[in-house]
């Protein structure tokens, strides 16, 4: 679970990977004999029972850097991954961060270039709201409504979903399903974990090779996922 590849000095939400680390975690990706792909294609290889040396790369939040830090470094290594963007801030900023630097999200164009070059474009909903406390009205704005811009923008159904602080509940994964997508990632879902609550491990500046190779061998303990895949 990644989020904005940028260099910064004021980071307190630890969202923000720098362009030389990131391209020091594909490398150990890639050492490995591991290759990035969008959760799209993780599924359908899980299904296959093609999934083993997968892992799924996703990006919340949208933000603009993705296009020049983060998306030239993931086709250097032949790289794909899943970008969660906001229909109802298209081109705007990160505002419901509100101590942290403000961040350009990605434009119309920004996501249509993300998809073209090979990148699945998932839903985070329309504003990035904790979607658990809202009205009824309000979660299928954010769900059903999300979909539906964003398959207006990219031409192509939109098959994921992704919970802004990763929160959620047995009401939302419904939504969710009944929205019409085809899976949904959260962080740390527990007993809700699903095909529409995915476990996911955040990645930050922090992780060196040792702390990644510390995180991959802990993942099946604290999060399951289907049998042979990783994210």
């Amino acid at each position: 679970m990644y989020h904005s590849i940028a260099d910064a000095t004021d980071d307190p939400y630890q969202v923000t990977v720098s362009p030389v680390r990131f391209a020091r975690q594909l490398h150990w990706l890639n050492d490995r004999g591991l290759r990035g792909v969008s959760v799209r294609e993780l599924l359908a290889a899980t299904a296959a029972g093609r999934a083993k040396g997968l892992v799924a790369l996703t990006f919340d939040d949208g933000y603009a850097d993705f296009l020049d830090s983060a998306l030239p470094l993931l086709r250097r290594h032949a790289f794909t991954a899943t970008v969660y963007v906001l229909p109802g801030r298209i081109g705007g900023e990160n505002a419901w961060d509100g101590n942290g630097p403000r961040k350009p999200l990605l434009s119309e164009d920004g996501i249509l270039r993300a998809a073209e070059a090979g990148m699945e474009i998932g839903s985070h909903g329309l504003r990035h709201v904790s979607l658990p406390s809202v009205d009824d009205l309000t979660l299928a704005e954010e769900t059903r409504r999300s979909r539906e811009l964003l398959g207006e923008i990219t031409g192509t159904p939109v098959d994921g979903f992704c919970y802004p602080y990763g929160d959620v509940d047995a009401r939302v994964i419904q939504a969710v399903k009944d929205a019409g997508y085809r899976y949904g990632c959260a962080i740390a879902p527990g007993p809700l974990t699903c095909a529409h609550a995915l476990p996911r491990i955040h990645v930050g500046e922090q992780d060196s090779s040792w702390r990644l190779t510390a995180k991959r061998a802990l993942h099946p303990l604290r999060r399951r996922w289907p049998a042979g895949a990783e994210v």
